[in-house]
């Protein structure tokens, strides 16, 4: 038992060594894998919990009531009435679990709970740039529907439904094509097979200007601007966005990525042919977003899921609820 006490505490140990240097910017964490082996290890416990220590626990307690049982027995048959025997209190102290079972076995309901919503139902994110104003602000905290696009394998990314393909519109969470352990939210413009034309601040799909029209200008808290707005409608609802007519359309300090050559900059900005299998993302702050017009298009396999719903802004609680 004490090799076990041993392993369990290098297991910890390992994991908690792991989430530091992961906090402390030494190493690029992976919170989808750190996941699934707390899943596994605690799993691993339960199991040996549920169908070896225990019943060996309780074994022994039991042994200990017969055994206490006897020895009645044997007393009452010597005349003796009165024994101070807390067998009861013999037997919790042997049926209680140990500290490194606690901290396995016993999390395991938990984690394993988190681990299938997160995977599979809805994952929760901070949004932490002003790219997506005046839709999403910095400091909500957004959930993520993981299975609208396609349920997908935890870690491995391998996709086993194939859900409803990305529309127009969508606002999407998925990872970074240049920095894949990065999240990034954007909405989704161009679908496979498209052709997409930011000029002079105008959109247009497959030869037909977007829809446009110009609201009350936008008032941002963080920067105590004013900022024009204007509502656009790529899908079924219409969303409003930022531009700023003082900052230049064209695109400055775009990368080489892949499918780079199905794009043309000129001084008015950019026309790209969406390659098959990926998608043309922009964010709704189109003078103050890094988007596909800088790094290209976002595969297929990158999708994490949809955004819909604002749960918390604790600088501003009147944010939550859903968005377009």
């Amino acid at each position: 038992m004490q090799i076990v006490q041993i392993f369990t505490a290098m297991v910890l140990a390992a994991f908690a060594g792991y989430i530091g240097a992961w906090y402390f910017g030494a190493i690029e964490g992976n919170f989808a894998l750190l996941l699934f082996l707390a899943t596994v290890v605690t799993g691993c416990y339960w199991l040996a919990e549920r169908f070896y220590f225990l019943p060996r626990r309780r074994h022994a307690a039991q042994a200990i009531a017969d055994a206490a049982a006897q020895r009645r027995a044997e007393l009452d048959r010597m005349g003796i009435a009165q024994v101070d025997l807390d067998v009861q209190e013999a037997q919790g102290r042997i049926l209680m679990q140990p500290w490194w079972l606690d901290w396995t076995a016993g999390l395991f309901p938990v984690i394993a709970i988190v681990f299938f919503l997160r995977s599979f139902l809805f994952e929760p994110f901070k949004i932490p740039s002003g790219s997506m104003i005046p839709t999403l602000w910095i400091g909500d905290l957004i959930l993520v529907n993981k299975f609208t696009y396609g349920v997908r394998l935890p870690v491995l990314q391998t996709k086993i439904t194939d859900g409803t393909p990305p529309a127009r519109g969508d606002v999407m969470v998925f990872r970074y094509p240049p920095q894949p352990n990065l999240d990034y939210i954007k909405r989704v413009v161009g679908l496979p097979g498209d052709e997409v034309a930011y000029l002079n601040k105008r959109l247009t799909i497959n030869g037909t200007p977007v829809a446009t029209q110009a609201v009350p200008d936008f008032f941002d808290e963080s920067t105590l601007r004013y900022a024009k707005q204007f509502e656009e409608k790529l899908g079924e609802q219409p969303h409003r966005l930022l531009i700023n007519p003082d900052v230049p359309a064209f695109v400055q300090g775009a990368s080489d990525f892949s499918y780079r050559e199905n794009c043309l900059y000129s001084v008015e900005g950019v026309v790209c042919k969406v390659p098959k299998g990926h998608y043309f993302l922009m964010g709704d702050n189109r003078d103050n977003s890094l988007d596909s017009r800088y790094w290209g298009f976002v595969p297929e396999a990158n999708i994490v899921g949809k955004a819909f719903f604002v749960w918390m802004n604790f600088g501003n609680l009147k944010r939550i609820g859903s968005f377009h």
